[in-house]
């Protein structure tokens, strides 16, 4: 019997060959991982930095040139610098969450967060709802900025509490509708929510609460009783089922332009605008200044989420000064970039002060700022 040795191929000749093979198999393996990553979603929405817009400056609707800030009926004057608004990008969504290679890349990008979907979208909210829920209350808060504004000057702006809102099933599902300007509970006038809160806690369903309404135009009183329910961890409350929001009577007119933004996020920033615009010289003193936080009509400026996104916004759009809510301190420290100088507000007067300093090159050491006793930690 005759054998025949085999001739070696050029690959198990040549240890290169066998190196490069072996190379061209772990890329192609990484490849194939990458892909799925790219492909395979996850359970986590990414933030990262939005659209700026300067509120004393001009934007884009139907392929027009127009102010962010229109007002009619009033002298306004010349503004120069900018007053920004930030605004926080979210990739995925409840029905499309982000894929883990968009979250693996937002892990090493410090202007970027990784957040759960729950965090973002409540229990059995879908995207639409949550986009129509952003547009209502970014309607809200520019009132409420117009009304700060607008009071913070000296104007007269009488408001009226109206129903906004109304749970279905709830007491106040039938006897109360969309629309009701609520004047008085069992002959207390009311003024807020808080106020409707209260006398709905103080009754405890004990009878039918006697609610004085204003609707098409006619008074009229109507009775619910309020019903008892459970919160999470255990803790009950008394709920009558309405939500309501103050509508302003305004001495003119003051239109604010933005279109694909939502939330409540940008009202101090359109009060301060607003203000600019009526007042001769320059509120910013012509500087790039940014900022955020929610506020009232009578001028108290809230929480917001996405400050870390906000802060890199201000630095990338050419901000020097960056107004953050107090609230929020503990977000800010340890994430500001550059050189941005961040101080820390309440109110519309807090921020006005800010403005003043900057305006007048004044010392600003003293303004709080988000230090760790600012944040209370």
């Amino acid at each position: 019997m005759t054998l025949f040795t085999p001739e070696p191929t050029v690959a198990s000749r040549d240890p290169h060959a066998r190196r490069r093979r072996a190379g061209w198999i772990a890329l192609a393996v990484a490849m194939l991982l990458l892909l799925a990553m790219a492909l395979w979603p996850s359970n986590y929405l990414v933030q990262q930095p939005g659209p700026v817009a300067n509120t004393i400056g001009t934007t884009t609707v139907d392929k027009k040139e127009v102010p962010v800030i229109e007002i009619n009926g009033a002298e306004t004057f010349d503004t120069e610098g900018a007053l920004d608004l930030l605004t926080v990008q979210i990739l995925g969504d409840r029905e499309r969450p982000a894929n883990w290679l968009s979250v693996a890349a937002a892990w090493f990008d410090p202007s970027r967060t990784v957040v759960p979907i729950d965090s973002v979208y409540a229990p059995g909210m879908t995207s639409g709802q949550r986009e129509e829920q952003n547009k209502q209350l970014m309607v809200s808060s520019q009132q409420d900025a117009v009304a700060a504004a607008l009071l913070h000057l000296g104007y007269s702006v009488p408001a009226k509490l109206r129903i906004t809102t109304i749970q279905e099933g709830s007491p106040a599902d039938g006897p109360l509708v969309i629309g009701d300007e609520v004047i008085a509970i069992n002959g207390e006038a009311m003024s807020d929510l808080e106020a409707v809160r209260a006398a709905v806690k103080n009754n405890a369903g004990t009878e039918p609460l006697s609610i004085d309404v204003i609707r098409d135009g006619e008074p009229l009183t109507v009775s619910a009783t309020p019903v008892k329910v459970s919160e999470p961890g255990g803790a009950t409350r008394y709920m009558l089922g309405i939500g309501t929001g103050e509508v302003f009577e305004f001495p003119f007119d003051v239109k604010i332009h933005l279109e694909d933004i939502g939330g409540p996020s940008a009202g101090m920033m359109f009060a301060l605008g607003i203000i600019d615009k009526l007042t001769p010289g320059n509120l910013n003193g012509g500087k790039n200044i940014a900022g955020t936080g929610t506020i009232t009509s009578a001028g108290t400026v809230g929480a917001i989420g996405g400050v870390r996104q906000k802060l890199f916004a201000a630095k990338d759009a050419g901000a020097e000064y960056f107004l953050a809510p107090e609230s929020n301190c503990d977000e800010v420290i340890g994430h500001i970039p550059g050189d941005l100088q961040v101080f820390a507000v309440k109110t519309l007067d807090d921020s006005l002060a800010v403005l003043q300093a900057v305006r007048d090159g004044g010392d600003m050491t003293g303004l709080p700022t988000c230090s760790a006793d600012a944040s209370g930690k």
